[in-house]
């Protein structure tokens, strides 16, 4: 009888440890760790990068093994890289700045912008240091054909950053503001340089080609329509003397003085100074103008022979 009436009673409940055959443990492991023994193992012997050399150096294994292409390992490096860069890394130093000034005549102004070719210009008002507003090249057609027009009234707001700001909250910045220019400022709130937003993002996919810039193909020295020639500033002087059959190099006693690779660097050398657009140097019977500069260094010379001096 009692045995019975115990039947009609489910036995008491007795606690028993939970094992990994339990489905809810398995459930629960599976969504914290997926990794499989070999997997662990592997991380175990071959631990994830510690350091940003060693995350470069696990890009290049992978271009290594095809598992990316070079293009792809470049930019992620630049991407890498630009974490730890600020604006004074990469600014246009402000000696080196093309300012407007804001009392300059109109045909000033314009010829300005021309040699330079820039799409946007820091306006400052009496010193340099006093940059009141940026002025977009296209809106000085509208002074040509409104001269009423004051020009205070077509700068736009300049924006300022610390030389500390770091490069990727600036690109972000750029992009949500819808700027492209900032003035750089240095700890004293002086102006330090400038930065675009293109500065920013070669160091992702390295120099953007402008119009200025032609096909590797097309080689380094080229002839233009005025039987003068377009030299690239990182041509190397033997090529360009003996393009040109001149000798660009000194006697062997000065050689130390001159020992530059490139072109752009022995005008430079030979001017004292950092060239600007428009420059003009005669070196070796050749006459060289500087067509365009980028970040210090001349990206484009015209070169034509020097005009004998008619005789008396």
């Amino acid at each position: 009888m009692g045995s019975s009436i115990l039947r009609g009673y489910s036995q008491p409940h007795v606690l028993q440890p939970l094992t990994v055959s339990d489905p809810h443990l398995a459930r629960h492991s599976e969504r914290t760790d997926k990794r499989t023994f070999l997997q662990k193992l592997a991380e175990f012997i071959h631990p994830g990068p510690d350091s940003t050399d060693e995350l470069i150096a696990t890009l290049a294994d992978a271009e290594h093994h095809h598992i990316i292409n070079s293009e792809s390992r470049l930019m992620l490096e630049g991407v890498i890289r630009m974490a730890d860069m600020t604006a004074g890394d990469v600014m246009v130093a402000a000696p080196r700045m093309d300012l407007l000034s804001i009392d300059a005549p109109f045909d000033e102004l314009l010829h300005q912008v021309i040699e330079t070719a820039h799409s946007r210009f820091p306006v400052h008002e009496g010193d340099r240091e006093n940059i009141i507003g940026i002025l977009m090249a296209k809106d000085l057609l509208k002074l040509q054909r409104a001269p009423e027009l004051n020009i205070r009234a077509l700068l736009r707001p300049a924006v300022f950053v610390p030389e500390s700001k770091g490069l990727n909250d600036l690109l972000r910045q750029f992009r949500d503001n819808r700027n492209h220019l900032a003035i750089v400022i240095d700890e004293f709130g002086r102006t330090a340089g400038l930065i675009t937003i293109e500065d920013v993002l070669e160091q992702i996919v390295g120099e953007i080609e402008d119009e200025f810039d032609i096909v590797d193909d097309e080689g380094d020295i080229f002839g233009l329509p005025d039987k003068s020639f377009r030299v690239s500033g990182d041509t190397a002087v033997e090529r360009v003397a003996e393009a040109f059959g001149v000798r660009l190099t000194p006697d062997k006693e000065d050689e130390s003085s001159y020992d530059f690779d490139t072109i752009g660097g022995l005008i430079a050398h030979a001017m004292g100074h950092v060239p600007k657009r428009g420059e003009r140097h005669t070196l070796a019977g050749l006459d060289f103008v500087v067509l365009h500069t980028k970040g210090g260094a001349v990206r484009w010379f015209k070169v034509s022979p020097v005009a004998p001096s008619p005789k008396a």
